[in-house]
């Protein structure tokens, strides 16, 4: 009777929600080391699921927030994350990046503390950024010659004024494909002499 009263209770919506969250929770690579690109690809695809999920994000304290930006998926943390040496609770995903949105007027501020190179610096847009690393690999389908790439990332945008979008964009590229082999060119020969152009003797 109580195996089996414990088998319902295990098996009820709420119970494998929970257990489905803590699984989610357990398995996220950490934030802060995703948001300063000292992870990989592979973590960040881990973290696609909770984007799809809203219960899933609840589970690891974020809370969805409305769409401000129609790029951008934001969530509030229930516990800030630390990143580049200063503390939010505001994160966001944007294609293949993911950024903590900062109280800092002024990303050059934090693009001058990291090293960033200047893509854009005019008075309304600032995007700096820098290769974190570069690593050739196996790809998914085992092949070899991938290359994943991390690149640090500090920006503003229209939608977040007086703030700054500092993280990291991971890629993962297959290899390019090899250029055809040139035929190889034919050997020289040397031409006959024309017969018109022998002269009688």
């Amino acid at each position: 009777m109580l195996r089996t009263a414990l088998l319902a209770f295990a098996l009820s919506p709420a119970v494998a929600a929970a257990a489905d969250g803590a699984a989610t929770k357990a398995a996220a690579p950490d934030l802060s080391a995703l948001i300063e690109c000292r992870l990989g690809h592979a973590d960040f695809m881990a973290y696609m699921p909770v984007l799809q999920d809203p219960l899933k994000a609840v589970a690891l304290g974020w809370r969805p927030l409305p769409q401000s930006n129609p790029f951008m998926v934001e969530y509030r943390l229930n516990a800030p994350v630390t990143v580049f040496g200063r503390s939010s609770d505001h994160i966001a995903f944007a294609g293949e990046g993911v950024v903590a949105v900062l109280d800092l007027p002024d990303p050059r501020v934090l693009a001058r503390e990291l090293q960033l190179e200047m893509a854009i610096d005019t008075p309304q847009k600032v995007l700096a950024g820098k290769e974190a690393r570069a690593t050739v690999l196996d790809g998914p389908d085992g092949s070899p010659g991938w290359v994943e790439t991390a690149v640090i990332t500090a920006s503003n945008v229209d939608s977040h004024p007086g703030q700054t979008l500092a993280g990291c964009s991971y890629s993962l590229d297959a290899p390019e494909p090899a250029e055809p082999a040139e035929p190889a060119a034919a050997p020289a020969t040397t031409a006959a002499p024309s017969p018109g152009g022998a002269q009688p003797r």
